[in-house]
């Protein structure tokens, strides 16, 4: 079963000028990133949820909702991204997440708003592995390798990073002046352009240069890829470790607040330190090398000494600093290791490897959440932190793991065949 054979025009020979090209063609996904991150609602959804009747419980039903609908659905949205249309897919989910921010503003009852809360799962599952898979198909058709993977990625994640924070500020603001609900309703319309920013994307072709085959055996290539390839385990292992360590900073992270009593001013600060690493991570990406064993031993000592603060610091300031620098290097090690996971396989099954990844972070993420959360409850956050050090000590042993077979020649997984482009190259040379 050949999944790789990259007919003549289904390829461009890299661009004259590709970075001015790559730029202006990605350009509608920037757009389409900077209208999805704005989303007025979040900073105050919580009060939102009290006000139509929400209690602990239910909220913790409605995470539950949310939680379940990606491992479900990240799966089947990579495959269908990979043999119909990864555009297709994103304008997809965009239309989900307008339904899930409409239903959310016209909700008046728990149940109606654990509706929106499924809606928003099936945007993230939907958008994951498929944006990233198409970033990387552009750069490869515009550029001709994959060396600004990390830095465009990194661009996105940018934007996404300030619409988040610029809304958060306009949204609580929004709300103090008039209502929480009418924060809803301004987002629908900025997330429905989204759409045409899409449509105005010309998709790369590169997942559809194979020869088709059939449903199940696409089915089985992808599996087989993310389960059976030993190359592939590590990069796969990194993947959810580096997602695993930036899911429980941000949703446990205001732990450590709480039972340092901090002052309620502060919980503004400091989550907006924790949304600001997306950016700062996205802006350095590309640039510290961690293809390089010296600079992932520095990143290795920053990280776990991180981590150690978290277990005994009583300083908030420390405490909010130590999260940072942490989130931060994992923003900067989740870039680089996608790039790894991108250039392992080919594009015919490249959205639904990394969706496949996606589901099994999530998979992995629910019950370290519920471990992390007993164990905080009954010992106290400090010692939790624990768990987060032995994660982040794995995560920089299988980094170090990686820089080292890069610096032998190697590459950390055995490519899944020669880049389209050569294969392009060497079939126009027959």
């Amino acid at each position: 079963m050949n999944l790789r054979r990259i007919s003549r025009t289904a390829v461009r020979l890299p661009r004259k000028h590709p970075r001015t090209s790559l730029q202006r063609r990605l350009l509608p996904l920037h757009v389409a990133t900077l209208l999805l991150g704005t989303a007025l609602w979040v900073p105050v959804e919580k009060l939102f949820m009290n006000e139509i009747g929400f209690d602990a419980a239910s909220v913790g039903i409605m995470a539950a909702v949310y939680a379940a609908v990606p491992p479900i659905i990240e799966i089947p949205s990579g495959i269908l991204a990979d043999r119909w249309s990864r555009r297709g897919v994103l304008i997809v989910s965009s239309i989900a997440a307008s339904l899930s921010v409409a239903i959310g503003g016209i909700s008046t009852s728990v149940p109606m708003y654990f509706a929106s809360a499924f809606f928003l799962g099936v945007y993230f599952a939907m958008r994951s592995g498929t944006m990233e898979a198409v970033v990387y198909d552009t750069v490869l058709e515009e550029s001709g390798g994959s060396e600004e993977f990390e830095g465009r990625i990194g661009r996105l994640r940018m934007i996404e990073s300030v619409a988040l924070v610029g809304s958060g500020l306009a949204g609580g603001l929004l709300a103090g002046l008039t209502s929480p609900r009418l924060t809803y309703f301004v987002t629908v319309p900025l997330t429905a352009l989204s759409i045409v920013a899409f449509l105005k994307f010309r998709e790369p072709q590169l997942h559809k240069a194979a020869e088709p085959i059939s449903l199940r055996g696409h089915l089985d290539v992808t599996y087989r890829t993310i389960a059976r390839r030993n190359q592939l385990r590590p990069i796969v292992g990194l993947a959810v470790l580096t997602s695993l360590i930036m899911t429980v900073m941000f949703e446990f992270g205001p732990l450590w607040l709480v039972a340092l009593a901090a002052s309620t001013v502060l919980y503004g600060p400091h989550w907006a330190g924790l949304m600001s690493t997306l950016g700062l991570g996205g802006l350095l990406a590309g640039k510290l090398r961690l293809d390089r064993p010296a600079t992932v031993g520095g990143v290795a000592g920053l990280t776990i000494g991180a981590g150690l603060l978290l277990t005994t610091s009583t300083n908030v300031v420390v405490v909010t600093l130590a999260q940072i620098v942490l989130l931060l290097l994992m923003v900067v090690a989740s870039i680089h290791v996608t790039r790894l996971l991108h250039d392992a396989v080919p594009s015919t099954i490249r959205a639904g490897v990394a969706s496949g990844v996606g589901a099994i972070s999530w998979m992995t993420f629910l019950p370290f959440a519920l471990a992390f959360g007993l164990v905080s409850d009954t010992f106290g956050v400090h010692l939790a932190g624990w768990m987060i050090v032995g994660v982040t000590a794995l995560t920089a042993a299988l980094l170090a793991r990686e820089a080292l077979a890069h610096g032998r020649g190697a590459a950390g997984v055995e490519s899944a065949s020669a880049s389209p482009v050569e294969a392009a190259r060497m079939e126009l040379a027959a």
